[in-house]
């Protein structure tokens, strides 16, 4: 099936503006335009540029081929964390960044970033010796300014974790570190952008860099998958955020390849299968890989894996039949009483890291996480990094293109997130813990959000978090252009929900096909290519 089905065609293309619906401006328009920067990538990094970008004045457009964190920034860990096993392994700069970072977007952005205990189990073979891992977790809490770290005897942490298996444990240490949705911090950080006066456009693809007559970059062909049309949008500069893809774009430039794709692939458990109220931090029996098994959005995760992921780019990653068994062997060994099965997997999902590449031979797992910058004239590609330093990696994009474009002084310590809208008696049909969920993810857009909402409208769908009032709500204000958009990265209903929530569709037809004015005709394209996604990326390998 083509991305974009026939009875789209004549539909304006949707897009991140101030209104926050539908583009106010044509397509074509965008053309005309006068842009100091066009930011191309549509996750972390380029929504953190864009960010950046338009809070000092430039006039900045972000493209991103596919959806808004379609990529690596919906397929993460989830984890916002400082990095213990890169402070083993003596990065302390990017340790001390990232720590300091978690503690920064802690306070900025409440319930959408959020503190979670950490329980570390040693093996009694081939694990750390406690004292290391008691000096490595004083450090790593020092670097953040606080104090959380301690011993958890054995006994208490079957108390914790009922069916945990300490036979082989030689001891325990509790530690924080965060976690968050990362799609739902791409979406946030981006109408942070919009409202400082930046432009955010999906489905829409660089084809190729457009070059003045002395070969310096001077914008881009853009083609839109909504109405197949290409233009040439102008700017003074351009950034490739486009993380796993950086070297193919850069290679129209130049030859050099940096960049060294991993995949990481988790599993989604009903927390009933295996309750974990905090994350506990285990080495894989096999290889001594660190892993997690956490709490998030209701579910329990397994994760994660990390290998060379060698299928095309602009394919979805895939979790494979290895990375399943892999998955379900580490945690069945900590965990043997649970007895995890296949039939107990309600989704799964790979991402693919733009990891700065060394040396083939060396262990993925060892490759160092630190992000890269480099200027070919009036282009700046970054790539690598964590979902973590977004703030940090966006800053140093924005230094380098000091010498490419006239930039205001740049607040270094601003706060990426605003938000002073706080409950009022307006809205005694919201209860608290709903409220605070919609304003972690939707900041001061909250007022707008719950304008018309009903008590029952707010009532939580099947066993998530998500309401009735917010699936309308992005339907016209988050530039959905697809039902996988919806389910799989403004909601994570096709991850939390069997079969990828595919009973509840029948409920979310009619305020799709209105919000979205889609025909009969649109909605049962949509079902199809949304199943179609689901089956092929986000369940379990069918051989």
């Amino acid at each position: 099936m083509s991305d974009t089905p026939n009875a789209y065609k004549n539909l304006e293309h949707r897009g991140l503006h101030k209104g926050l619906g539908p583009a106010q401006e044509s397509w074509a328009s965008l053309a005309a335009q006068p842009w100091d920067l066009i930011v191309i990538g549509g996750g972390i990094t380029g929504a953190g540029v864009l960010r950046e970008a338009a809070r000092c004045g430039l006039r900045a457009l972000l493209i991103e081929q596919q959806d808004f964190a379609w990529g690596t920034s919906s397929r993460s860990s989830k984890m916002v964390h400082g990095g213990l096993r890169y402070l083993g392994q003596g990065d302390y700069t990017l340790t001390r960044h990232s720590l300091l970072e978690r503690e920064r977007l802690l306070k900025e952005a409440p319930g959408l970033v959020e503190r979670m205990g950490y329980y570390f189990t040693l093996r009694q073979q081939k694990s750390p010796p406690a004292w290391a891992v008691k000096i490595l977790l004083w450090l790593y809490d020092r670097i953040a300014g606080i104090r959380d770290h301690r011993r958890i005897p054995l006994p208490a942490l079957r108390r914790k974790f009922p069916g945990i298996a300490t036979e082989g444990l030689k001891d325990c240490f509790y530690y924080t570190d965060a976690v968050t949705d990362d799609a739902r911090l791409v979406m946030r950080t981006l109408q942070e952008a919009v409202d400082d006066g930046g432009t955010a456009i999906n489905y829409a693809r660089a084809e190729k860099l457009l070059l003045d007559s002395d070969g310096k970059v001077q914008g881009c062909s853009v083609r839109s998958s909504v109405s197949n049309e290409c233009i040439d949008i102008k700017a003074s500069a351009v950034v490739n955020a486009t993380g796993a893809w950086a070297d193919e774009l850069r290679n129209q430039l130049t030859s050099e390849k940096r960049i060294r794709p991993l995949r990481g692939s988790h599993l989604v458990i009903a927390q009933e299968r295996l309750p974990v109220s905090s994350a506990v931090t285990l080495m894989h029996p096999d290889d001594q890989r660190a892993m997690f098994i956490f709490p998030w959005e209701q579910r329990t995760i397994i994760g994660t894996t990390d290998l060379d992921h060698r299928a095309p780019l602009n394919q979805e990653a895939s979790i494979d039949r290895e990375e399943v068994d892999y998955l379900l062997k580490a945690a069945n060994d900590l965990f043997p009483k649970a007895e995890l099965q296949d039939e107990d997997i309600i989704s799964t999902w790979s991402g693919v890291r733009p990891v700065i590449g060394s040396e083939k031979s060396k262990d993925p797992s060892k490759e160092r996480r630190d992000h890269a910058v480099w200027r070919d004239g009036n282009l700046v590609t970054v790539s690598g990094g964590k979902l973590t330093t977004f703030r940090l990696i966006a800053l140093d994009v924005l230094h380098a293109l000091k010498s490419v474009i006239d930039i205001p002084e740049i607040d270094t310590q601003a706060s990426v997130f605003n938000s002073s809208f706080s409950k009022s008696a307006h809205y005694p049909q919201c209860p608290a813990a709903i409220f605070e969920h919609l304003h972690a993810r939707y900041g001061n857009r909250v007022k707008s959000l719950l304008q018309n909402a009903s008590e029952q409208d707010l009532t939580p769908i099947a066993d998530t978090s998500i309401t009735i009032a917010e699936c309308r709500w992005i339907l016209q204000h988050e530039a959905v252009a697809h039902l996988d958009d919806f389910m799989l990265r403004r909601t994570r209903l096709g991850q939390l929900l069997k079969q990828g929530g595919i009973d509840l569709l029948p409920l979310l037809k009619a305020d799709c096909m209105r919000l979205m004015n889609w025909s009969e005709q649109c909605w049962q394209d949509e079902v199809q290519r949304y199943q179609s996604i689901w089956q092929q990326h986000y369940s379990l390998p069918t051989a």
